[in-house]
């Protein structure tokens, strides 16, 4: 059982918090390398990505969507227009979400998915703040662009916490499966950024698998994962749990292939908090597009500051820790 929650983390000098700051420039940054990287290999099979690449291993752009080199996709796209979302109107605000997100498909993304597009569609059109709630929207669209909700709400009591997740996801996705996957992994980020160890990573996997079934992922390695958020988290949590760095992480579970630009986000933003922004290879950081790499760590920085819950000497109290 884990006797420590969240928020009841004690003497908050100077190192401690500038410690959290580097652990969420590393979960944004990790974000958008594990975007950059898994974009090169999205949807070849893992046996295609041997035959081209071998190990793929660098970030150079190219794949199905004929990227620039360093050039981010969705999945960190729409975490930037989240968190302007959040830092201007002080909340997570369902409207302030969907004007975002609207904003953002207006520029021409490189890539959008169906169920986001779908999402924004019904907004334009009827002002729909929260879409009807189907077994078919438990994508991972919602949790590619989660790491914001994770920030913002550090510190926040679980259920806040679970909110602010709903809030944002039922804009385009609304799957009670989904939103569980998804909260679990803004609570793992929360919990890595302030300095728990990857087994408490671990328990949160573990009570997710134990209530909703369809997670476990201690079975057969998950490879050429879809966009359905159950096989994308699989493929997460045995890359995570299974290596011991951000690079070795990272590159397990982009050579999955797949829907590698998500499983890539998503492992980033995990890793990146976990084990902090200097653990990020300079390799992938120098070929990282200047203007993405900006934005994420002002915004790392602002989500966290832009919190009621943080005053520059610790975090509110009354978070909860998973039940074992």
């Amino acid at each position: 059982m884990l006797v420590s929650d969240l928020s009841t983390e004690l003497a908050w000098n100077t190192s401690k918090i500038d410690n959290v700051y580097d652990r969420a420039a590393g979960a944004y940054l990790g974000l958008a390398v594990g975007d950059a990287l898994g974009a090169t290999v999205e949807f070849m099979t893992p046996r295609e990505i041997r035959e081209v690449h071998g190990e793929h291993r660098n970030l150079i752009g190219g794949g199905w969507l004929r990227l620039r080199k360093g050039r981010v996709t969705d999945d960190t796209e729409m975490s930037l227009a989240l968190g302007r979302s959040i830092l201007e109107a002080g909340s997570v605000d369902a409207r302030a979400i969907a004007e975002a997100f609207s904003e953002w498909m207006r520029t021409k993304p490189v890539d959008i998915g169906h169920t986001v597009r779908r999402g924004i569609c019904q907004y334009r059109l009827n002002g729909t703040l929260e879409v009807p709630e189907s077994e078919h929207d438990a994508g991972n669209g919602a949790c590619m662009r989660c790491l914001p909700i994770a920030l913002f709400t550090l510190g926040a009591a679980e259920e806040a916490v679970a909110e602010a997740n709903r809030i944002q996801s039922h804009v385009t996705h609304h799957s009670r499966l989904a939103d569980a996957g998804t909260l679990t992994v803004i609570r793992m980020i929360q919990f890595a950024l302030l300095g728990r160890p990857k087994s408490d990573l671990r328990l949160l996997a573990d009570d997710l698998v134990a209530a909703e079934p369809q997670y476990r992922f201690d079975r057969r390695r998950m490879e050429n994962p879809g966009g359905y958020l159950v096989e994308t988290l699989r493929a997460v949590f045995q890359a995570l749990f299974a290596t011991d760095s951000f690079e070795t992480a990272l590159l397990d579970v982009v050579n999955r292939g797949g829907d590698a630009d998500t499983t890539g986000a998503i492992l980033g933003m995990i890793a990146g908090a976990l084990y902090g922004s200097d653990a990020i290879p300079r390799r992938w950081l120098g070929v990282l597009d200047k203007d993405t790499a900006a934005a994420c760590m002002d915004q790392a920085a602002a989500l966290l500051m832009g919190s009621a819950r943080f005053d520059g000497a610790g975090f509110a109290r009354g978070a909860s820790s998973p039940s074992r």
